[in-house]
């Protein structure tokens, strides 16, 4: 046997989904049925669950832990870890809400998921020198349209069409109180990690877009138009203020992937 495959077959025992069960090699079954092992398959479950918790937390915050911790299980067994760094753990767990059943009555739930993983990803992700409001005072008027903007490495944006996701996410963070009185519509948030911390501010329609055109690469008049087109009463100018202010903004470099928005949400 390669060590690849004990690797592999140990890796599969030790979360293993009802399918998986059934084709167990004969060693790993007799693996699997010493009482150690169960003690060592339980820690393991315990640390992805811990894990998931630990990533989530406005969602366990607002469906109780008991409630998380059962969804969190099935998740490890799903989808185990494929890296022992498991605070990056749980990337698909939004997606695993949208399908989970026992969530279809909270629909909001893989939104609010989704801006908890942005937390993660902005936290995690690379340095660079961010932009900030005196760079775009000293560009010249004539040359400021054709400059390619391009989304901070660490920046994450996310839409919610229907839900305020980010309002009942922002207000857990923030330690606001929850029953306060909340509009129920779509709306967006911007997170950003202009020096150690990770940093949080709500977002216009106009911005999402913005940030989405300069992810593409468009120019800044280009995907100022975008901007103005969704959102045509919106003050541009402002807007590109809050955006160099929060730090979410870098100038081009041709050899960098853009990152992606975290999400836009149309439940």
């Amino acid at each position: 046997m390669h060590l690849s495959d004990f690797q592999d077959g140990l890796s599969a025992a030790l979360l293993p989904s009802p399918d998986k069960a059934l084709h167990m090699p004969a060693w790993l079954a007799a693996l699997a049925a010493q009482p150690g092992f169960a003690v060592y398959r339980n820690n393991v479950l315990t640390a992805c669950i811990d894990a998931l918790q630990a990533n989530y937390p406005t969602v366990c915050s607002l469906v109780g832990t008991d409630w998380f911790r059962a969804a969190a299980g099935m998740f490890a067994h799903a989808q185990p870890p494929s890296d022992g760094r498991l605070m990056d753990y749980g990337a698909d767990f939004p997606d695993f809400l949208r399908q989970f059943g026992p969530a279809s009555e909270l629909p909001y739930m893989p939104a609010v998921a989704r801006l908890d993983r942005c937390w993660t990803e902005s936290h995690l992700a690379a340095d660079a020198r961010a932009l900030d409001a005196t760079w775009l005072a000293r560009q010249p008027p004539d040359a400021l349209a054709l400059r390619h903007l391009r989304p901070h490495p660490a920046a994450r944006w996310t839409w919610c069409d229907d839900h305020p996701a980010y309002t009942l996410w922002q207000r857990h963070r923030d330690q606001w109180p929850m029953d306060a009185d909340l509009a129920w519509v779509g709306d967006a948030g911007l997170l950003t990690r202009p020096t150690a911390a990770v940093a949080w501010r709500a977002l216009p329609r106009a911005g999402i877009v913005f940030m989405d055109a300069c992810a593409q690469g468009l120019p800044l008049e280009a995907a100022a138009t975008q901007a103005l087109t969704a959102e045509p009463n919106t003050d541009f100018g402002a807007l590109l203020v809050l955006l160099l202010d929060a730090g979410a903004l870098t100038e081009a470099d041709d050899d960098a992937d853009a990152p992606a928005p975290c999400s836009k949400e149309t439940p």
